[in-house]
């Protein structure tokens, strides 16, 4: 299948693109990332994505827009239910670009991460795809969880400490949050 692959940074995408291809898909990734707080964390993402792409021979589209305040007006006074709606912003807009461009499917590399809702993502993504005449390749991608830390490690990839948005950076480094 031809699948548009969310990629959220070079790291985490080491593992699902490897395992797509080696599935025989043709696997392009689009980096769509409103979320990612702050303005420098979003830069070492995309700079860290775009020498992995270029080392794998990965062809990425790349949406450099920092989309920080569209991302904070949906979720503000909404702070439950903050990962529903970033996976809603990323997934629906990797669904529109794949049907726009032609995928057969698509995908995300949030599957890799231990820290993401898998039920909500896959629920989302199964909905989206069904909405635009895709398929949503939904696939457990936490079992290359340490290979793609691994590979990550060896390629000298920038790693990010937390998911990305300014609540997961709260939770990350705030000691007060960590112990409740």
């Amino acid at each position: 299948m031809k699948i548009l692959l969310h990629t959220c940074c070079g790291p985490c995408a080491i593992y699902p693109l490897s395992r797509l291809r080696a599935q025989g898909h043709q696997v392009s990734g689009y980096f769509y990332n409103p979320n990612i707080h702050p303005f420098r964390e979003f830069k070492k993402r995309l700079a860290a994505l775009r020498i992995f792409a270029d080392r794998e021979g990965f062809e990425v589209v790349y949406d450099s827009n920092y989309g920080l305040r569209e991302y904070l007006r949906k979720v503000v006074h909404r702070e439950q239910e903050r990962c529903r709606i970033c996976y809603d912003m990323r997934l629906g807009e990797v669904a529109r670009l794949a049907a726009e461009q032609g995928f057969e499917a698509f995908s995300t590399t949030l599957l890799y991460s231990r820290y993401q809702q898998h039920g909500e993502i896959r629920s989302q993504g199964e909905e989206l795809a069904v909405r635009h005449g895709l398929v949503f390749h939904y696939e457990d991608f936490r079992q290359g969880w340490q290979e793609g830390i691994d590979r990550s490690i060896a390629l000298e990839l920038y790693r990010q400490p937390y998911c990305g948005c300014i609540y997961s950076e709260q939770e990350r480094y705030d000691k007060k949050m960590r112990k409740g």
